[in-house]
């Protein structure tokens, strides 16, 4: 059956609908920001090389949770030879956990490593299982899919994989047709509802762009909320028990700056942090932070260009999570360099292209640095241009806990990346890396990564791996550990595209199966206890102690020790590590017809719109 007309039919139904619906007028909107009164302290700070008052007393506050939650995770894991109580009777080592980005692939994978870490999931303390590093991790980083399971986690109020799967992520339909392909009336009512909200914040004089229409969208699968998500801001995760307790890691979505009339990204471009306390930067052309919840405030040199005038609301958390995976130029680039003569890419690299030349393919927000200081280019404009958080291939969220003011001991990166036929080949270490190298780094460290070549080759992706082993070879501020998860085929083919947007059920629950057997490495007893002596290993080379047999054995075979082996591999076909769980197979390759054209005609669609508001 050609579906493609259909999809043609349903635009065309759509948009008259939308030009004959008088109900259609925007009313109040719980998406639209709102004006306020302003707060006494000031809106933006300095970076400089700490952090705001508020993050330094939640991690004060989460070191006094995690360190007995430390000490029995460290003593479940088997260390041998180390008194663990001692060691932790002074320090508490700060625990990282970042989740790259690669569509709902990363974000089902990245659940069940989750999953693995989290002590409330069944099971997950058992021997071989690693059970409550979740719970005694100080920081959580995600960009573009990662940003999808941490902010479905913790706008839930630092929820469970297993609630959400039974409660609210439903893939079964595509996120542009949530109905079903044959049900056009209420998926018409559904584009009704996300046009409504986003008039809403145009008539109030916010900028809109593609990246509105698309975070209404994710809002419906991601939050669990009667008015799915319309008011849920991304700084109400202040409120919330599990952050008012201190009893969750501090949550950070990445997202990068895109300049004006650019496409691609470079690795010098500016990388966003936001959190739910601050939004800013510490790339030096911004190297500044203002408050998430008053986000959208129009200011002038930090100050509000109307005194006493201030906006909340504007921080919806759908609408961060969307800014961090808002990749239509990156789909715009895949088009341009696939060489395809489909008559269906061909017209959505046309409309993707103007969406581009207008500036309508990235999430627009009102610059609250704008003059802040006239020494940095990113307080030139008065609108700042986010895009997806991986488009400068930094595809793990790294920079926010590398920084130096953050002091995090250990970073257990999770990567979902589609390098090589949809497996991770280390690109984004590697840009990690190379940025390091350049002035945008602004005085933070990284350890030295091998070419992408010698990754594959010496199987670094096939299997966790240790970077920054020593730290003695760092020369100035000394980088966390870096713990090195790629997503391999332990259980099931999780390679699928980053560009599929309809999971069944099967398909869902193996892709997180196969991430938890990755993080565990199929409950090794072994590997749990390496994971221990990574956690412990920075604090151990400060103090000058010998490290353990049992930890330098696991040195030994998981750290990087520099070799080199950069011959070309022009494959990279891994099997299944363990067979006999084997579920069927989910293949890999593009997007197939049927979505591309959804994908299609959902772009017609905002285009059209975008046109009219």
């Amino acid at each position: 059956m050609n579906i493609f007309p259909s999809r043609i039919l349903f635009v065309s139904w759509f948009l008259f609908v939308v030009s004959n619906n008088t109900s259609l007028v925007p009313g109040p909107s719980l998406y639209r920001p709102v004006n306020t009164s302003c707060p006494s302290y000031p809106l933006v700070r300095t970076a400089s090389k700490s952090l705001s008052s508020n993050e330094t007393s939640y991690v004060n506050g989460r070191d006094k949770i995690t360190n007995p939650l430390l000490s029995d995770l460290l003593t479940r894991l088997n260390l041998s030879d180390f008194d663990v109580s001692k060691f932790l009777s002074n320090y508490t080592p700060k625990v990282a956990l970042s989740f790259s980005g690669g569509g709902y692939r990363a974000m089902l994978n990245g659940a069940g490593t989750y999953m693995a870490m989290d002590s409330r999931t069944d099971g997950s303390e058992q021997p071989g299982h690693l059970g409550g590093l979740l719970q005694a991790a100080t920081y959580l980083t995600g960009l573009s899919g990662g940003s999808w399971l941490i902010g479905s986690l913790v706008v839930n109020n630092f929820t469970t994989v297993q609630r959400l799967q039974s409660t609210i992520w439903d893939f079964r339909n595509s996120i542009f047709a949530p109905f079903g392909s044959s049900n056009v009336a209420e998926n018409v009512k559904y584009y009704e509802d996300i046009l409504q909200a986003v008039q809403a914040k145009s008539k109030a004089g916010f900028e809109v762009t593609l990246t509105d229409f698309w975070g209404r969208a994710l809002s419906r699968q991601l939050i669990d909320d009667p008015n799915e998500g319309l008011a849920v801001s991304f700084s109400s995760i202040l409120n919330m028990e599990a952050f008012m307790t201190k009893n969750m890691p501090f949550p950070i979505i990445v997202a990068d700056g895109r300049a004006p009339n650019e496409v691609t990204i470079s690795v010098n471009t500016t990388v966003f942090d936001i959190n739910p306390y601050e939004f800013g930067s510490w790339s030096p052309d911004l190297f500044a932070f203002t408050s998430t919840t008053y986000l959208g405030t129009n200011l002038t040199g930090g100050m509000p260009t109307t005194s006493n005038h201030c906006v909340t609301g504007f921080d919806n958390a759908a609408f961060i999570m969307g800014t961090s995976s808002s990749l239509f130029n990156e789909f715009l680039l895949r088009i341009n360099s696939s060489g395809s003569t489909s008559p269906t890419l061909e017209t959505l690299g046309s409309i993707l292209s103007a969406l581009s030349t207008e500036e309508d393919d990235i999430a627009a927000y009102p610059n609250s640095f704008y003059n802040y200081s006239s020494m940095r280019k990113g307080n030139l404009s008065r609108i700042l241009t986010l895009v997806d958080g991986g488009e400068d291939l930094e595809n793990i969220p790294l920079d926010p806990v590398v920084q130096p003011a953050r002091a995090v001991d250990v970073v257990f990166a999770i990567d979902s990346s589609a390098d090589v036929n949809t497996w991770p080949n280390g690109t984004a270490l590697v840009a990690s890396y190379e940025r390091s190298l350049n002035k945008i780094a602004n005085g933070t460290t990284f350890p030295s990564i091998p070419d992408q070549q010698t990754i594959v080759n010496l199987g670094l992706n096939s299997r966790p791996t240790f970077f920054g082993c020593n730290a003695t070879n760092f020369t100035s501020h000394v980088s966390p550990l870096i713990v090195y998860v790629p997503n391999h085929p332990m259980t099931f083919y999780s390679n699928i595209t980053t560009f599929t947007f309809k999971y069944d059920n099967a398909t869902r629950d193996n892709v997180i199966g196969n991430g938890y057997n990755v993080f565990t490495q199929g409950n090794s007893t072994e590997w749990a206890s390496c994971v221990a002596c990574a956690i412990i290993h920075r604090e151990v080379e400060r103090q000058g102690q010998v490290v353990t047999n049992q930890c330098q054995s696991c040195l030994n075979k998981y750290c990087w020790n520099g070799t080199l082996k950069s011959s070309t591999n022009t494959t990279f076909a891994p099997s299944i590590v363990f067979p006999n769980k084997q579920a069927v197979s989910a293949g890999s390759g593009g997007p197939n017809r049927t979505q591309t054209a959804i994908f299609m005609c959902f772009i017609a669609l905002i285009a059209s719109v975008l046109v009219l508001l």
